[in-house]
């Protein structure tokens, strides 16, 4: 399992634990990852995710995952963020061809 997130691209830092002496030994900063399940308006269906709390508070602020999705570039997008979004423009293509 990666430790990066496929919607925002937060992944593994590296920083120094600095002891009172100034002792300095290498350590890594992991993204604060998370099991979710967003609802997809246009898929009609439950989405589940691995996403870092970054990525969760930006999907909700930006009006959910379909809004969010269709909002951002592909090239700043993580290969299975583009894959539902191309389920949902497929959706939404079926959604108008059939009204």
């Amino acid at each position: 399992m990666a430790r990066r997130c496929a919607f925002v691209g937060k992944s593994v830092m590296s920083g120094n634990n600095v002891s009172h002496a100034n002792n300095k030994t290498r350590r890594r900063f992991l993204p604060n990852m998370q099991s979710t399940a967003l609802y997809s308006d246009a898929l009609s269906k439950m989405v589940r995710l691995r996403l870092s709390t970054s990525a969760i508070r930006t999907i909700e602020h930006k009006g959910g995952l379909d809004s969010f999705l269709t909002g951002t570039a592909d090239a700043k997008l993580g290969l299975e963020a583009v894959r539902i979004k191309r389920q949902i423009e497929k959706a939404r293509a079926r959604r108008e061809a059939a009204a």
